[in-house]
């Protein structure tokens, strides 16, 4: 079993790695592990080396390679995970996440009420809301993309201009500008390679607002 320190100096110089090819330098390391001096990251260097979790490359500089990893989390970093979780928990709102919304083609939006996340509480202050995950790419250049999760603020009326949650026909919903034309209803994307869907007024309900959006990224 791994020490915490040479737990979380594997892990890290693992992402480092894979996001830029390069393993991190002596000071990154350093202040990733908090370790005050960088003789103590030698040593734990040495002792990954030693157990065949690193290895240093030849001729090269700052050339470490990951050789594998742990089967097990060291019980310290368990604990400490678990207690950020709860510590996530009691400062954040469990709202309802209902399944995937097309951003692109609209399809039917499952609910599943036994399916809760955390968000923070200034974001769903007043109200009821609910999240879905966005599927396509046709509000991208409103920064909404795909796979992010959208925080949705129940309602059954929008004024123009609201990104809303429309459901189409009482089966299809998707995520869309919503503007009213007369007797239509305009759903509007926000990439100029899509097009706007007019439909009679009567054919769309409108089901909540855009209250917020999280992302993910990894």
């Amino acid at each position: 079993m791994l020490t915490v320190k040479q737990y979380k100096l594997l892990m890290y110089i693992n992402k480092v790695l894979k996001e830029t090819g390069c393993a991190p330098s002596f000071e990154e390391m350093k202040n990733a592990v908090g370790l005050k001096s960088k003789s103590g990251i030698h040593a734990l260097i040495e002792a990954l080396i030693e157990r065949d979790f690193i290895r240093k490359l030849p001729h090269k500089a700052r050339a470490l390679e990951v050789v594998r990893m742990p089967k097990f989390k060291p019980k310290a970093i368990i604990e400490e995970e678990k207690k950020r979780e709860i510590a996530l928990q009691n400062s954040a709102a469990q709202i309802p996440l209902y399944g995937k919304i097309a951003a692109g083609t609209p399809i039917e939006a499952i609910a599943d009420e036994n399916e809760v996340i955390p968000v923070p509480f200034d974001m769903v202050s007043h109200g009821q809301f609910y999240a879905l995950t966005i599927e396509g790419e046709s509000m991208i250049e409103g920064g909404i993309m795909d796979g992010d999760t959208v925080i949705i603020k129940r309602a059954e009326t929008a004024n123009n201009g609201d990104i809303v949650v429309a459901l189409v026909d009482d089966a299809e919903a998707t995520l869309k500008i919503f503007k009213r034309d007369g007797n239509d209803v305009l759903l509007i994307p926000m990439n100029k390679d899509y097009e706007t869907r007019r439909l009679p007024a009567e054919r769309v309900k409108v089901q909540g607002i855009l209250a917020g959006l999280m992302r993910s990224y990894h």
